[in-house]
Formats: C-alpha cells, structure tokens, sequence
C-alpha cells in the first residue's frame, strides 16, 4: 500500500464537520468523482463513481472505524490485491470554531497503482488536496467553487 496525504484547516467546529462527513450521502457534494452514495447497511455503502471517459462504476465501501470527531475509516470491499484505504482524522484547532481534517489515502498496487491512476488523469495526491479544499469551501461558504480534479461540471452553478 502506498499512502498519500493531504490537510486543510476548516472554519468550523469538530463536531460539525465530522457530522457531515460522516454522513456518507454527503460525500458527492465535495468530492470530485463521486456521484451518488446510497447506504445499504449500518457500515456498508454504494458508491456511484464517474471515471475516465465518463465510464460509470459502482464501489461497495465498508466503514471499518468510527470515533466520534476524531476517525473515520473506510474502505472498497473489492479483493485485497485492489483495496484502497481511507483514514480521515478530524483535529480541534486551538482556535474551538476551526477544525484540522488529515486524509490518508492507502492506494493498492503502490507505485504502480498511483502511476496508473495519473495516466488515466486521476493522480491520486492532487485529488485528495483537491476533495479536501471543496469540502473546506463547502462547509465555509455552503458552495463549491474549486473543480481540479472533478467531473467536468459537476460543481458548475452558472445557469
């Protein structure tokens, strides 16, 4: 497993942001290839993903750990070989109204698993700095400006 990193300070409270996030059908609002979240059990989740030329795949995610304003973990269910890992860590600032969100995404195949996923345009570094900004903008400002790495248009508010 080869893990990737990023962090963003958010204007808001612990609780509120681990409360949105993890609430799963919230997740499509900020990030970027997620199109729909539909809970099937207490842990378990479908997730409606848009890849490369606008091929849709459907993901099952298990959520292997949940500490209240403190972890979230969650992973694909596929095999082993192909498994990718999140953690995200939800840190009160000294500040009480900014929290400090720490993603660790784990991708399968290590560097060759991340190579890959940049070719087809998807570098997995860059997208979770990119998630993590339009979840710190969303929560900020109730919108989501930032489209790198997204589904072209999917966060296009012009009408």
């Amino acid at each position: 497993m080869n893990a990737i990193e990023a962090t963003v300070v958010i204007r808001r409270p612990v609780d509120e942001v681990f409360s949105f996030y993890s609430n799963f059908t919230n997740l499509p609002s900020f990030l970027g290839d997620v199109m729909a979240v539909e809970l099937i059990g207490p842990t378990t989740s479908r997730w409606t993903i848009q890849g490369p030329l606008g091929i849709e795949v459907k993901w099952i995610v298990e959520m292997t750990e949940k500490r209240t304003n403190e972890l979230i973990a969650y992973e694909t269910t596929s095999s082993s070989a192909l498994k990718t890992h999140w953690e995200v860590y939800f840190t009160r600032r000294p500040d009480p109204g900014e929290t400090e969100v720490r993603e660790v995404m784990k991708t399968p195949l290590g560097g060759v698993g991340r190579a890959a996923l940049a070719l087809i345009g998807k570098p997995p570094a860059e997208e979770v700095a990119a998630n993590l900004q339009r979840l710190k903008e969303l929560l900020e400002t109730g919108r989501v400006t930032d489209e790198r790495h997204a589904v072209a248009g999917k966060f296009n508010h012009r009408r």
